[in-house]
């Protein structure tokens, strides 16, 4: 049978999602815990993978196994057997042919900006940090030039394997809530470091670096060298994933962050 899992970590414990020699990996804890609860090798399979220092809210993963167990096992049970920065937040039985990467149409992500002269202590590493004084309503001016489809080159890494620069961003939304700063991202798939490339981008242009229209030059340029560095990856989260309706899974983005 074939279980879909959700779940949520914090990056800082990890060297990234994807499975390393090391047994670092979210993957890894993950894998390791299932397999204990299953009683044999099982292999995961996640909607996308997030870099170290990055977190989930929710990431949505499959595998397959022959153990029959209640549903409840592989939440309380596979926590059990977990370490504390990563739980599986619940499980569901779903068809053969659901594949939490290749059947999903869209992932959310989730950037969190304190944007205080004062560095963060209590959430340091579960936000991002900037000191100086940021423009709102030039941030959201820049991030409007980003909607659609477009080559985003200037905004990947060179270490990204996508076959592809072009992606098609529908939501780019940024607000205030409480302190911070909130960047809501969707799109049916992302370049490597392309959120925390664009949240350099947005920074620059918030603290007045640049013009709003700086942007569409950007994009237009297709030249990572010219765009601002990365941004640091610890306000960054995986927010959740869209399936179509048939496969049952819940489909609107989760912002549980626990910090706003």
């Amino acid at each position: 049978m074939r279980i879909a899992v959700g779940l949520e970590y914090d990056g800082r414990a990890f060297c990234g999602w994807q499975a390393q020699p090391n047994g670092q990996s979210v993957q890894d804890a993950l894998e390791q815990a299932i397999s204990r609860m299953a009683g044999h090798p099982v292999r995961l399979h996640a909607a996308g993978r997030t870099d170290a220092g990055v977190h989930a809210s929710l990431q949505i993963a499959h595998f397959d196994t022959v153990a029959d167990r209640p549903i409840t096992a592989w939440v309380r049970g596979v926590n059990s057997f977990l370490p504390q920065g990563v739980a599986v937040l619940w499980a569901q039985q779903v068809s053969d042919d659901f594949h939490a990467r290749f059947v999903a149409t869209a992932r959310h992500y989730r950037y969190l900006l304190l944007n205080h002269p004062v560095r963060p202590a209590l959430l340091a590493g579960r936000v991002g940090w900037h000191h100086a004084p940021l423009d709102l309503a030039r941030m959201q001016a820049a991030a409007g030039h980003l909607l659609g489809e477009h080559d985003f080159s200037s905004f990947r890494s060179s270490e990204c394997q996508a076959k592809s620069p072009i992606k098609t961003l529908t939501r780019l939304d940024i607000h205030r809530e409480g302190g911070l700063i909130c960047v809501d991202a969707s799109a049916g798939g992302f370049l490597h470091h392309m959120v925390r490339n664009l949240m350099g981008a947005l920074v620059h242009i918030g603290k007045g670096g640049a013009e709003p229209d700086w942007m569409a030059e950007l994009l237009a340029a297709r030249d990572r060298t010219i765009a601002p560095p990365t941004f640091m990856p610890d306000g960054l989260y995986f927010a959740g994933v869209s399936y179509p309706g048939v496969f049952g899974i819940a489909s609107e983005p989760s912002f549980r962050h626990y910090l706003v």
